[in-house]
């Protein structure tokens, strides 16, 4: 079994438990008047989960003082790492966040694609010779100056901000390829602790079917998208085979390099997107080239019940569905 594999059937099991393994149980809990309960309940497992990652690091902190994270599109990698990084700190260590987009290489020196594009997901795209040595000085316990990019005119430039890592310091890393060890050929592999964030899990079975975790994803960019980044629904889902494209090619083939796998679902998150994501959908007309898709994920919509805007308030702040719906607040 993969470790991907035994994160989904861990969801599973743990649905088993409770008794709400499928969509139709799902309905009947919200119709039920449980819908807070639920979200609690939703909420205290992911908790535990980020301080079960938090223990690994913890254990592992005197061997692998960084920790790498990726994962899909709309997996909810920005909240979960910050909870992740809030229980290390519950611990006693201290996270140090490098932001490996400050490591492109110039404009003028990244790949381009099929088209005569820039191809900005290029592994190639990274310093990896400058990463590697500023990773290395900062294990070595030196001291570097930490690049910022400045993409309006495309190059690299320095401000006077630096690093240093004590006792307790763990540097924390997210970015789409680091899962990828050629990301980092010249650092000890053993040195760096790799978690995978995905929304894995979906809920089989009974009279109605979620089995499609790319859609889930789908729903709660185009939610974001629309509220955060001016982007339509419509825009949205016709950039998403492109999306899909970089994950397959960037992502999925390194999941397996994972220390530890969090799965980023939640029971409830289909009610929720229901409520936000459905009018959305609706506004597509027939004379969209997103309208097949659209159309489609309102269907499925139509099966869930949708969270009442009373419920919803219930969310807490430091939920990974805030990273989408909004109202979030992370510390």
């Amino acid at each position: 079994m993969t470790k991907i594999e035994a994160a989904r059937q861990e969801y599973a099991d743990w649905c088993s438990a409770i008794g709400i393994d499928t969509l139709q149980k799902v309905n009947e809990t919200l119709i039920a008047g449980k819908a807070i309960p639920l979200i609690n309940l939703c909420e205290a497992r992911q908790e535990r989960k980020y301080a079960e990652i938090a223990n690994e690091i913890f254990w592992l902190k005197d061997k692998s003082r960084i920790v790498m994270m990726s994962g899909p599109s709309s997996s909810g990698k920005t909240s979960s790492s910050l909870r992740i990084a809030q229980q290390c700190r519950v611990l006693g260590l201290t996270p140090k966040v490098i932001e490996l987009d400050n490591y492109f290489v110039d404009r003028e020196k990244t790949p381009r694609d099929e088209n005569g594009e820039y191809d900005f997901e290029s592994l190639y795209g990274m310093d990896i010779d400058f990463l590697g040595k500023q990773l290395n000085a900062l294990l070595a316990g030196e001291e570097v100056e930490l690049p910022k990019f400045n993409f309006v005119k495309g190059v690299r430039e320095f401000d006077g901000t630096t690093l240093r890592l004590g006792p307790n310091d763990m540097l924390f890393m997210e970015g789409i390829h680091a899962l990828n060890p050629a990301l980092t050929p010249s650092v000890d592999q053993t040195k760096i602790f790799r978690i995978y964030i995905s929304a894995l899990s979906a809920l089989p079975g009974g009279e109605k079917v979620h089995n499609s975790t790319t859609d889930k994803r789908l729903l709660r960019r185009i939610v974001r998208d629309a509220r955060t980044r001016g982007i339509s629904p419509e825009e949205t889902i016709i950039r998403w085979p492109s999306v899909r494209r970089g994950e397959t090619l960037n992502i999925f083939p390194y999941e397996e390099n994972a220390d530890v796998v969090f799965n980023s679902s939640t029971l409830y998150d289909v009610p929720v997107l229901k409520y936000y994501a459905e009018p959305l959908l609706k506004q597509i007309g027939p004379d969209s080239p997103a309208y097949e898709k659209a159309h489609s994920l309102v269907e499925f919509l139509q099966k869930a019940v949708a969270l009442r805007t009373e419920e919803i308030q219930a969310i807490p702040a430091t939920s990974i569905m805030r990273e989408f719906i909004g109202g979030q607040m992370l510390y």
